[in-house]
């Protein structure tokens, strides 16, 4: 890779680190960059885990704890002198906010309040010159397209239509007004439906492919035709590292696979791609979920045009890439049965 010229020395801050997106950074930034320290916080609730993330070295140090704690946070930048706060500690899945909005707006809006705070303060007592901090949000905050609409553009307006998309367009306005009022170096990326290696399988894929392994049914919501843009894991790491390293402060990015697909036919697909499934399972519709949008899209021109960043992953192997990980991870799957994830509901259809 071409290395960024602030690349070498960063200590790098990774809430919500031991989560799908969290530690597969934190695994990229160990792996693929120069950066001098990563230091992973999670809370460990239902979908993050120790396991995810390997173990505490000279780069790499995990702290359990959680992000509403004021006393904690300002702490861990100051001890740990960070210079570069990636905030994903959030909830994350609409189903569980459609049943319970407290915790997402706890979590999602305060808590990015407490995380933003505290880099206000830290970066008071230094030269915060080359300080950044980057809050990945997501394309749901601009709400549900029609079949002929336009990929959504950054500047486009905020419609998001459930608890969890509200929660996240919350935390994104915070980020914008320290930036607008404070002068915080801030970074903001809206990546697609993001894919990959320990996914908690309450989402789409993993679900999917559970029940593919074991021959269970394919549970799909309504008609099945609600369209998505998928993006693979590793492409969204590298793509928050180059925007971290390169972009200006203020700036906010799209960041999409270019793969639009309905549910229907992504399941499809997957049944298609596992050969070992147990028999050939069955795609039964469900009933709907509330407010459940039709078509996301984005608009990805901006950051391909200035940071010079596209996928690498093509579709189709980045899905053999994610089989292939699950087949070969068994323990990780046994580990959830066993309980060493914590509040696991698995009886979701599966989606965003």
């Amino acid at each position: 890779m071409n290395e960024p010229a602030s690349e070498k020395g960063k200590r790098i801050l990774v809430t919500g680190g031991a989560g799908f997106i969290g530690s597969n950074l934190v695994r990229y930034l160990l792996g693929e960059t120069k950066v001098e320290k990563v230091v992973a916080l999670d809370k460990l609730t239902y979908a993050g885990s120790r396991i995810n993330l390997p173990e505490d070295g000279e780069r790499h140090r995990f702290v359990q704890g959680d992000i509403l704690d004021r006393e904690l946070m300002g702490t861990l930048l100051r001890t740990e002198n960070i210079d570069s706060v990636l905030h994903l500690a959030a909830e994350t899945h609409v189903d569980r906010s459609i049943d319970d909005s407290s915790i997402f707006v706890k979590t999602n809006v305060e808590g990015t309040q407490v995380v933003l705070e505290a880099a206000r303060r830290w970066t008071k007592s230094f030269n915060s010159q080359n300080f950044r901090f980057l809050y990945v949000s997501t394309d749901e905050v601009y709400g549900s397209l029609e079949a002929d609409d336009a990929a959504r553009v950054e500047s486009d307006p905020f419609a998001p239509n459930s608890p969890y998309s509200a929660s996240k367009a919350a935390g994104d306005h915070l980020v914008r007004a320290w930036y607008q009022t404070y002068g915080l170096p801030t970074l903001t990326l809206r990546p697609g439906n993001t894919f990959g290696p320990r996914q908690f399988p309450e989402k789409l894929i993993p679900l999917m492919l559970s029940k593919l392994k074991a021959g269970n049914a394919l549970p799909v919501y309504g008609d099945g035709k609600n369209v998505r843009d998928w993006l693979y894991v590793e492409d969204l790491c590298r793509a928050v590292f180059q925007v971290l390293c390169l972009a200006n402060p203020g700036e906010v990015f799209n960041i999409g696979g270019r793969n639009e697909i309905s549910n229907v036919e992504l399941v499809r697909k997957l049944r298609e791609m596992v050969p070992e499934s147990a028999s050939p399972s069955q795609i039964v519709f469900v009933q709907d979920r509330p407010g459940h949008d039709r078509r996301y899209a984005l608009d990805t021109s901006k950051i391909q045009r200035e940071l010079k960043w596209k996928p690498t992953w093509s579709f189709d192997d980045a899905l053999m890439e994610t089989i292939r990980w699950y087949r070969d991870h068994p323990e990780w799957a046994e580990a959830i049965a066993a309980g060493k994830y914590k509040g696991e509901r698995l009886g979701f259809t599966g989606q965003d």
